[in-house]
């Protein structure tokens, strides 16, 4: 029996390599921390970036959106009749259809692209997890 620093009895029981173990599980534990920490990092700038190209591109697609509406308040204004502002109309609500197409598919792929970036450094640090497991 042994007495502990409180004054309560235990049972002594060696353990026999226990000192070493643990260590060898700490030292793998803060491996593994500073491996997480690292994927985390490149994650986090990936998105980061990722993010402020995809804010900069709809603030671009909000200028040229706007600058279209202005255009057409303008060749709308200098219509001489109402076939005319009709015409107008048309031909705006097309280009504007179509632009709006374009950038849909620009704003998607600057989307599978962010998302790619993030998942490389993901993919690259599960396939060391499984090559040091191996």
């Amino acid at each position: 029996m042994k007495v502990t620093a409180n004054g309560t009895t235990v049972f002594a029981m060696p353990l026999p390599g226990f000192g070493n173990l643990a260590e060898q599980g700490l030292a793998r534990a803060r491996t593994a921390s500073e491996q997480m920490a690292e994927a985390l990092g490149e994650i986090y700038s990936c998105s980061t970036r990722g993010a402020t190209d995809y804010g900069l591109k709809m603030f671009e697609i909000s200028q040229a959106n706007a600058a279209s509406a202005l255009d057409f308040l303008v060749h709308l204004l200098g219509a001489r009749s109402a076939t005319d502002a009709l015409a107008l109309s048309a031909e705006h609500a097309r280009k504007t259809f179509q632009l709006a197409s374009d950038q849909n598919r620009e704003l998607w792929v600057l989307g599978e692209r962010l998302a790619a970036d993030m998942a490389a450094p993901v993919r690259t640090h599960v396939a060391k997890v499984i090559k040091q497991a191996a």
